[in-house]
């Protein structure tokens, strides 16, 4: 009889559901479903980038990703929970990515407003990382990202505490920012609201990549005070409700249709 060298996943933590709020579950399950969507529009880096979630409460704990899991297997239960400085707080054996503690603690601490933090390595938005001119204004998706874009530059592996101020203090009061040669980050008062400025960064990256494979010559470039304009109609109340009220349950609903597991 043939032997299976397929190696087994983690086991499956036992539900959290009657041992949390509704709120932190709530927020388990939304941060789960961005997990399994970064998976599902090839965004993810193998186990290598993380998406965390603030739990509301005066301790600032956050949850993120356990560093031993796909993005598929992501459940709302296997989130691991850790205070700002990095010691877990949830009873999960589960390691945590040393990097995405030092991201994510500064940006959950350093931003009342920044309740979700995701943060990626695809190949356009690192392209566009390294790029000395960053996000071009030649596409309506780059317009609806670009006015909101701040830009870090490179320290190499993001594991020293002391490169949390400056995170902090270069992505300022905006809600997306570019890490030079290294990826895309993007925060929100919700987790809805962090995917759908992600989804645009990462539109407008690839757009970009693809627009300029094709060369210089012959760029449209937008016409004077368009790019201004495209800002006053794509910021506001409206865009939050069109990511929490629309995108975000029809995204829930894509999920569980192809596999609802990550509500466990």
């Amino acid at each position: 009889m043939a032997t299976s060298l397929r190696e087994p996943a983690p086991p499956a933590p036992p539900s959290l559901r009657d041992t949390v709020s509704a709120e932190e579950w709530a927020l388990r399950v939304d941060l789960a479903a961005a997990y399994r969507l970064v998976a599902l529009y090839g965004w993810d880096d193998l186990i290598f980038t993380h998406l965390s979630a603030r739990v509301p409460g005066p301790e600032h704990h956050f949850l993120i990703n356990p560093y031993n899991m796909m993005f598929e297997e992501i459940t709302a239960s296997s989130l691991v929970k850790i205070d700002i400085d990095g010691n877990t707080v949830s009873d999960s054996p589960a390691p945590v990515n040393r990097a995405g503690f030092v991201i994510h603690s500064a940006i959950h601490a350093g931003r009342e407003d920044a309740a979700a933090v995701l943060h990626l390595h695809t190949p356009h938005g690192q392209a566009v990382s390294a790029m000395a001119e960053g996000l071009l204004p030649h596409t309506q998706t780059a317009m609806i990202a670009g006015h909101d874009v701040a830009y870090h530059d490179f320290e190499g592996i993001a594991t020293e505490l002391d490169e949390r101020e400056r995170l902090v203090a270069d992505l300022g009061s905006r809600h997306t920012m570019i890490l030079r040669n290294h990826g895309t980050l993007t925060v929100g008062a919700s987790v809805a609201e962090a995917f759908l400025r992600m989804y645009f960064l990462e539109r407008a990256c690839e757009a970009q990549i693809l627009m300029l494979s094709a060369g210089r010559a012959g760029l449209n470039n937008p016409n004077q005070g368009v790019a201004e304009k495209v800002e006053q109609q794509s910021t506001g109340p409206g865009m939050a409700m069109l990511a929490r009220g629309l995108a975000w349950p029809a995204l829930l609903r894509k999920l569980d249709r192809r596999d609802p597991s990550y509500r466990e």
